[in-house]
């Protein structure tokens, strides 16, 4: 049973029995009675005799060193006299069965006032000489306080020792890094979880074994063998505490970045070595990723910087371009009106140059849609157009790369809704892969080009399509499916920044179409496909020449500082019936506006001293009717300025280089309207 005592700070446990003593002689021999005085003085047990008053008749001298108290304090003095009135109180039950004849053996802490808390071990016997009633109670105790305390203390490190384990374990357990602790020899002792998880191996299968033979390379285990006996030896550690970037091996055998550091841990006079690990390959692919990213952004520059200088020396070819373009025609007109059919061969040359400009016609126009960069635009496009821009620029790097151009285009293939400039990136990007791919091939060298439409489905609109196939090495499978990722690239070093094509399906899947490569034999195949936009009329390759009516009288005034592209288009309009008048200046011509009445004005937008623009504020301000009757003339409409202001007055636009039917077909509509 348990007892509280002193205000409820005693914990006891009591053993109550019937051993008396005294009720039987000694079994074992008496000693002398001097002898046995000595013997109760001086035993480090507290011996005391209470008699059936409750006085003291008895205490030895430990038990008096205990109470802190003289023999003439105690010896006959009640124990409510000498003891805590608590440890009193406690007793007075106590005693009563005592003195009843049960015996009792107490042990627990109690507390006293002067003593403090003390973990007490008493045996109370009654005693009964002869068997008779009790005459007294033998009182002996031990002092097990030092050692109770010990025992706590331990018992408390050892649960403090077990949490900080437990709490060590869980931490290790569940840490992000991982950890792996070998022995002096370098084997395992433990790999955490996520050790596991990053090497791919079970702790089980690898405790016990060289770390070498588990996450080292190969190609890395000599140094690290050899960086172990040197440490064994007593050298210098050349890695412990230091943050290093490595490569490790994963159960796959494949190797992978990791950052490591690693540290030494002396348990017991044994040396262990623990590394705490973390998987980079993440860090390491983004860092790559984005280098990848600078580099196409540096590339992205050059080519800007590029294109703005080619695009510059492309605008500076228009005025000539244009004058041997409108002359060319003028004199295939001149010649068929004055010979006939005499001279075939002379109208067959001026025929060849004609051709020959209007083609490098193309080709500038073509560079110059892609180098400016403008709104999106949707209209009805034209793939079949858009093959033969891109043909046609792309004419000269095919023939120098021996590479042989086959075009199967379905006449009259419908037109599609879609802005011409995106599209058409995306026919040249795959037109530039293919001669990029034949280059790579020693074989053949062949780009088929094909165009069509697809048979009616129910599941969705008819499509216009348009495949390029070459006979290069072809696609790889394990590149196929990584093929239009952003940034991924085959090509070498400096050809490709990985986004033609990433972007070229975007941009398809926008218009509402897609871009696939198929399976082939040999080589690749893309198709490009777009929507029709409800019944489309299948558009004629060649565009018809539009009617070209001149009003009566109609008079033209023609402004460009540049006297031969202004006698050039002076002469294509008088020959088509117009009365013209030029001006090399914006000064001239207002004066001329002053002086005579004309119907319409052709001016180019670009003059020194004062621009078309400029002139067409200060005609509208005199003439206002003169306002919509411009037809401006310049080397790109595409440029912002160019674009917002003609956008902004609501003017004819003609770029430069332009054909006579080009010219005659913007003034009857101008004129018409």
């Amino acid at each position: 049973m348990s007892s509280n005592g002193d205000a409820g700070s005693d914990q006891r446990e009591l053993r109550w029995s019937t051993t008396r003593w005294g009720a039987e002689p000694p079994s074992l021999p008496m000693l002398d009675p001097v002898l046995m005085g000595v013997l109760l003085e001086h035993i480090n047990t507290r011996v005391a005799v209470v008699g059936r008053d409750g006085r003291y008749l008895y205490a030895n001298l430990e038990a008096l060193r205990f109470m802190g108290l003289p023999s003439e304090r105690v010896i006959g003095h009640h124990m409510s006299e000498v003891l805590d009135d608590g440890v009193y109180r406690n007793f007075v039950p106590i005693f009563e069965r005592l003195f009843a004849g049960e015996s009792l053996h107490l042990q627990g802490w109690v507390h006293y006032q002067q003593q403090g808390r003390r973990y007490r071990e008493q045996v109370l016997v009654p005693y009964t000489p002869g068997g008779g009633p009790v005459q007294a109670v033998v009182v002996c105790g031990l002092d097990h306080t030092d050692l109770r305390q010990g025992e706590e203390e331990l018992a408390l490190r050892q649960e403090q020792l077990r949490a900080s384990e437990a709490l060590k374990s869980a931490i290790v357990d569940h840490a992000l890094a991982a950890l792996i602790s070998t022995d002096a020899d370098g084997r395992i002792v433990e790999f955490n979880p996520s050790a596991e998880a990053i090497f791919g191996r079970r702790r089980a299968d690898v405790v016990g074994l060289p770390v070498s033979e588990v996450i080292v390379p190969e190609r890395h285990r000599a140094a690290h063998e050899a960086g172990l006996r040197r440490m064994q030896a007593g050298g210098p550690p050349h890695v412990l505490g230091k943050r290093m970037e490595l490569h490790a091996l994963r159960a796959d055998g494949s190797e992978f970045p990791i950052e490591m550091v690693l540290w030494r841990s002396d348990v017991g006079g044994t040396a262990f070595y623990t590394a705490s690990i973390a998987d980079v390959s993440e860090r390491h692919d983004a860092a790559r990723e984005i280098e990848r990213q600078r580099e196409a952004l540096r590339q992205g520059e050059r080519l800007t910087a590029m294109g703005s200088l080619l695009a510059g020396v492309a605008h500076e070819l228009n005025n000539p371009l244009a004058i041997v373009m409108g002359r060319a025609t003028l004199l295939e007109e001149k010649l068929i009106e004055q010979r006939g059919e005499d001279r075939p061969d002379l109208q067959h040359d001026v025929q060849r140059i004609r051709e020959a400009a209007e083609r490098c016609g193309r080709i500038v126009r073509t560079f110059l849609n892609m180098a400016r960069s403008r709104p999106s635009q949707r209209g009805v496009v034209v793939l079949n157009d858009l093959v033969r821009a891109s043909a046609d620029l792309l004419g000269y790097t095919y023939r120098s790369h021996n590479v042989a151009l086959q075009l199967d285009l379905m006449p009259q293939l419908p037109g599609v809704m879609g802005d011409g400039d995106q599209i058409s990136q995306i026919v040249l990007n795959l037109m530039v892969n293919a001669q990029q791919a034949l280059s790579m091939t020693t074989g053949e060298r062949r780009i088929h080009i094909s165009t069509g439409v697809e048979q009616r489905r129910t599941d969705r609109e008819p499509r216009v399509w348009l495949r390029v196939v070459d006979t290069g090495p072809g696609v790889a499978p394990e590149v196929r499916v990584r093929l239009f990722e952003t940034f991924f690239t085959t090509k070498p070093e400096g050809l490709g920044t990985g986004l033609g094509l990433s972007v070229s399906r975007s941009v398809a899947r926008e218009h509402g179409g897609d871009l696939v490569l198929e399976s082939t034999a040999q080589g690749a195949s893309f198709r490009l496909s777009l929507p029709l936009s409800g019944e489309a009329e299948p558009v004629p390759d060649e565009p018809a020449p539009p009617p070209a009516e001149v009003p009566a009288l109609a008079q033209v005034l023609v402004v460009d500082d540049e006297p031969e592209l202004a006698e050039l288009l002076r002469d294509m309009l008088e020959r088509a019936g117009y009365a013209v008048a030029t001006a090399l200046s914006g000064a001239v011509a207002l004066e001329l506006l002053e002086a005579a009445r004309f119907d319409a004005v052709v001016s180019d937008l670009r003059m020194p001293d004062m621009d078309g623009a400029a002139l067409w504020r200060a005609a509208s301000a005199r003439q206002p009717e003169l306002a919509q009757r411009f037809l401006f003339v310049t080397g790109d409409t595409l440029s912002p300025d160019a674009s917002e202001f003609l956008k902004a007055t609501r003017c004819a636009g003609l770029d430069k280089p332009f054909s006579k039917s080009d010219l005659l077909a913007k003034m009857a509509e101008m004129l018409k309207a």
